[in-house]
């Protein structure tokens, strides 16, 4: 709650208690307004007891620690208002004289009475502090934790850019490493290969640093991006690239969240020597996103640390910093070993769980 919406429950509450004698007046009694007002001191000094601890004792010693000042603090405040009370209900039975049947009444055992209403009035007030303290307590763990998540947000942005600024060394040296084969054999298609990159590049420049991007345009980029792989790999490798995006789908998704993946296929499904494949295949609407990756499986030798997976790594880190319970992931190699799937699913409602 804003400022101004507290300052007024607290009026409403306070005027509400102030107000509930009046709904107990016989109608056969004259109503005396400076008698009422008078007597309204039993619930001034609940007033008093309840901002005491809400904007002091509580702050400055229960949230701190103090909990003993706090406790000797209160009781000493009670008593003290409690004989002050006290005081000034027999002041007022002098100026404002009780009907002779109740006055009556009130003389018998006035001592006994007097310490009834003594405890009646600490209870009272006992309760107003406990309250006091609770509600303190409530918006003080509400500031807390409204700054332990922005800061938690804070956190998962500087995250996201670091991941991002990760991504373009990454996916760089993976790509000047199948421009630099090119050369060797085949400079024109290296040449080629050079504005496939300056395509990609811009799209990694421009793109890349914001938040969302829309599927189509994630999807032309993973396009270039497998023209320019196709140019490295033997001509009997089967790629196949299919999407299915109704036109005016306005999915957006985290941009080169799904090259990685791609990226790993090209790596670990191709063979120099045996018979090769990868299908890929992107289903968008409005509601979700299906990547699936279905590649031949030659697993890299264990002296091989090219890459180091750090892809993979970066896009489970990137689903959970950008989807959290939001996607799904299936991966897996086929029981005989010869083929790996890699299917990512994310949900575009929140709280898909």
């Amino acid at each position: 709650m804003n400022k101004k919406t507290t300052i007024l429950l607290h009026a409403a509450s306070w005027l509400a208690i102030l107000c509930a004698p009046l709904m107990y007046i016989d109608r056969s009694t004259t109503f005396d307004v400076l008698r009422y007002l008078f007597f309204c001191m039993a619930p001034a000094l609940l007033m008093v007891v309840f901002y005491a601890n809400y904007l002091w004792l509580v702050p400055k010693y229960y949230i701190k620690g103090k909990r003993l000042h706090f406790s000797i603090m209160n009781i000493c405040m009670m008593i003290t208002l409690a004989v002050f009370l006290h005081l000034w209900m027999d002041f007022g039975h002098t100026i404002f004289p009780l009907p002779h049947r109740l006055h009556k009444n009130f003389d018998n055992g006035e001592d006994e009475k007097a310490l009834i209403f003594a405890i009646r009035d600490i209870f009272n007030m006992t309760i107003a502090a406990a309250m006091a303290t609770m509600m303190r307590l409530a918006e003080n763990w509400h500031k807390s934790e409204l700054a332990r998540q922005e800061a938690e947000k804070e956190r998962t942005k500087a995250e996201l850019s670091n991941l991002r600024s990760q991504i373009k060394p990454h996916f760089m040296l993976n790509t000047l490493n199948n421009i630099y084969a090119l050369t060797s054999f085949s400079p024109e298609r290296a040449r080629k290969a050079i504005e496939q990159l300056s395509s990609l590049l811009r799209h990694i420049l421009y793109e890349n640093e914001k938040p969302e991007i829309s599927i189509n345009e994630e999807v032309e980029f993973i396009g270039d991006y497998i023209a320019l792989m196709k140019l490295r790999v033997a001509n009997n490798v089967d790629i196949q690239y299919d999407t299915n995006i109704p036109e005016g789908c306005f999915a957006k998704i985290a941009p080169m969240i799904l090259i990685s993946l791609v990226e790993n296929a090209f790596k670990h499904g191709v063979s120099p020597t045996n018979p090769s494949f990868i299908h890929i295949n992107i289903i968008a609407d409005d509601n979700h996103i299906d990547c699936t990756i279905k590649n031949s499986n030659y697993p890299k030798l264990a002296n091989d640390k090219s890459g180091h997976g750090i892809g993979l790594v970066q896009v489970s880190k990137r689903l959970e910093l950008n989807y959290q319970n939001q996607y799904e992931w299936f991966k897996g190699i086929s029981d005989d070993g010869k083929v790996y799937t890699s299917q990512i699913i994310i949900y575009l409602q929140r709280n898909h769980y």
